[in-house]
């Protein structure tokens, strides 16, 4: 039943949805609650207070979330909607090493593996839904030809590292809050932020080039734009500077159209069994 619904939403036109997916955001935001506290405070830790940046921020989480069905169960018709420039891509490509695509809760971020993969196999990393029944739906519409998904766990940490010593490519999101002991506080927005480690890890054991990107949603329902930055090589030994260094870029990559960014999600947060984040630098007088 899941899947038939997905399959009536993704035959409505990219326009529409978006269209449909704004208004609900709207509403979803006007009342009172978590939602919208965490969004408004998330926003202004980033520098943007505004009431009106946090309404727009809303719709565009509503609109990210109508597009995914389309982007799922028509990824062809929705590539001929991607404009990019590739330059970064492909030459990280021709090296030969394999890649480590990162993409943050940024945009259309569903979109940018389906992009990448016309230039090899891609494996991405995904959590498994909490509801079991989601499960089978999932599963039909993340795997593609050229892209396999695999769950966030000690297997699918293996099936990522299989995939990069063949030269293939992988995808995950980097700005998921880890569990305790696989991560590290660094600063995100001036704020400390318990910060994935396994990108960094993946990099430096396997030696491949990490680029950041994410998919700008373009007005009126025309398609995307890829943003693509590479990473400077070699990254930092030490895996707080690792995570450091990859936030940095993240809110370099985030500022070019912050309203798409999902200031909802619960980046700052103490998983169980975590240290508490540093306390802030004192300030003499």
């Amino acid at each position: 039943m899941l899947l038939f619904a997905l399959r009536l939403l993704a035959a409505l036109p990219l326009p529409v949805l978006h269209c449909l997916g704004r208004l609900a955001g709207r509403l979803v935001y006007a009342m009172p609650g978590r939602y919208r506290r965490r969004l408004r405070a998330n926003a202004a830790q980033a520098g943007y207070p505004q009431p009106a940046f946090a309404r727009r921020a809303a719709a565009e989480t509503g609109a990210m979330i109508m597009e995914m069905p389309k982007v799922w169960l028509r990824p062809r018709q929705c590539a001929q909607r991607i404009v990019a420039d590739d330059a970064v891509v492909q030459a990280a490509v021709a090296e030969g090493r394999g890649v480590l695509y990162l993409t943050p809760h940024l945009g259309c971020f569903e979109i940018t593996a389906r992009h990448v993969m016309r230039y090899g196999p891609i494996t991405v990393m995904f959590r498994p839904p909490r509801a079991a029944f989601l499960a089978p739906a999932m599963e039909a519409v993340r795997n593609l030809s050229g892209l396999r998904a695999v769950p966030a766990t000690m297997q699918g940490v293996r099936e990522f590292v299989r995939a990069l010593r063949r030269g293939e490519s992988v995808g995950l999101l980097p700005d998921q809050a880890p569990g305790s002991g696989e991560g590290v506080w660094a600063p995100f927005f001036g704020r400390p932020a318990y910060t994935m480690t396994l990108a960094g890890k993946l990099a430096t054991q396997t030696g491949v080039p990490v680029i950041l990107g994410a998919a700008e949603r373009l007005p009126r329902g025309r398609g995307w734009r890829i943003h693509c930055l590479r990473l400077p090589e070699p990254l930092p030994a030490d895996a707080a500077a690792q995570a450091a260094l990859l936030n940095h870029h993240m809110e370099a990559l985030i500022r070019r159209f912050p309203q798409q960014y999902l200031w909802s999600y619960n980046r700052y947060k103490v998983p169980k069994g975590a240290p508490p984040p540093p306390e802030p630098e004192s300030q003499e007088a």
